[in-house]
């Protein structure tokens, strides 16, 4: 199967403007991304999508490969269906630009959720969180039946609990997307529930769209101020000095 993962970094951010040149650990954060992405050993072809020549001529550089999309998309979601239109394949990823520590394992672990169950078409990854991180609304949280389909994503601590012990469980974010199903949630307008949490991924619930989410490998790191760079460079550095 062809699995084309994809790579959406936009310059302009409105918290962070330049975030995927940003240096972290003397190279522009979306070269890490890349380079995370191409370890993955179910991918079958890397492309950033980008709205910048600054951006593309990074990645060229770091001997990637970027492709022009539309200075108009709204999302990721959009710069990777953009993609998928131009370039045909089994299934796609969105990995997101600003997650420099995804190991390349949980690349293959979205690739996993989506391509070893029949029947899927939506599918994303969560991994175990510390109770005590659970209130930061920057964090990502995501309910989970036991059989695999995410009930909610909330900024908010979910579930709640009223006795025993809190077992949150941490969002991702990648997603991976079988082709037809890329073209209807890119399609799909803004939602109530979207608006209220500003998570995407609420939107294709309410559409009634089934996302299962995989057991990631290990954690990743959303970038979104300076503060958080600061704080993955900190955990990059401390990664290096283990290996």
């Amino acid at each position: 199967m062809t699995v084309v993962a994809v790579i959406p970094a936009r310059y302009a951010s409105v918290r962070f403007p330049g975030k995927p040149l940003a240096p972290l650990a003397g190279r522009p954060m979306v070269a890490h991304v890349l380079e995370a992405v191409r370890g993955a050993k179910r991918v079958s072809r890397v492309i950033v999508a980008t709205d910048d020549a600054r951006i593309a001529s990074c990645v060229r550089e770091a001997g990637g490969e970027a492709l022009m999309t539309s200075p108009d998309a709204a999302s990721g979601t959009d710069r990777v269906a953009e993609v998928a239109r131009r370039v045909p394949a089994d299934a796609y990823l969105n990995v997101q630009g600003d997650e420099p520590l995804m190991p390349a394992a949980n690349v293959d672990r979205a690739v996993a959720a989506l391509l070893d169950a029949p029947g899927r078409t939506l599918a994303t990854l969560a991994c175990p969180m510390p109770a005590e991180s659970a209130a930061d609304p920057n964090t990502v949280k995501v309910a989970v039946a036991r059989d695999g389909r995410a009930l909610y994503f909330s900024r908010s601590p979910i579930p709640y609990y009223r006795q025993g012990t809190p077992a949150y469980r941490k969002h991702l974010g990648i997603y991976a997307y079988r082709p037809d199903t890329l073209a209807e949630v890119a399609a799909l307008p803004p939602s109530p529930l979207e608006r209220a949490e500003s998570l995407e991924q609420l939107r294709w619930l309410e559409a009634g769209h089934t996302i299962w989410v995989g057991e990631a490998a290990g954690d990743s790191i959303g970038v979104d101020t300076p503060a958080d760079l600061a704080e993955a460079e900190k955990r990059l550095t401390a990664k290096e000095a283990v290996s």
